[in-house]
């Protein structure tokens, strides 16, 4: 089990990938955000994103797919999130992308109200199968501390 006790700042984990499909694009689209250049070719061809692009969203979805695998197979004490901080969106994702997840513990701290507890923050990057970042974000994540 992972502690609080065993991160350190500036470790780096690779997380995982996930491949985008087109299905799972337009799926995700037309439940959550049915915006055109989500969903139609020719719509999409009229934007800056040139074809059918994965919503933001969606790739924050695929991206906590591949974090949550990641940690329940490697067993950590987390209690889940309070939040992100400074999310950006770089480039589109398209179907036919793999994207790639790592992160970089920026820092940790103990709980001053419950002992028990602390919190770390990692930097998050997203890459796409040709190693360009396409979004960022610096999770913030609530984890136990070791038992005395």
């Amino acid at each position: 089990m992972i502690y609080f006790e065993d991160l350190e700042v500036g470790a780096r984990t690779e997380f995982g990938s996930y491949e985008v499909t087109r299905e799972e694009v337009l799926e995700f689209a037309r439940k959550y955000d049915p915006q055109p250049f989500h969903l139609s070719d020719e719509e999409a061809a009229k934007t800056h994103f040139g074809r059918i692009a994965a919503s933001g969203w969606h790739s924050c979805a695929m991206t906590m797919a591949v974090i949550a695998r990641y940690v329940v197979g490697h067993e950590q004490a987390g209690l889940g999130s309070p939040g992100i901080d400074e999310l950006r969106w770089l480039k589109p994702v398209y179907p036919g992308d793999t994207i790639h997840v790592s992160g970089t513990i920026v820092d940790k701290t103990p709980s001053r109200s419950r002992p028990e507890i602390g919190s770390f923050r990692t930097e998050t990057v997203v890459t796409n199968q040709d190693g360009v970042p396409v979004m960022r974000f610096t999770s913030i994540v609530l984890i136990r501390r070791r038992p005395a």
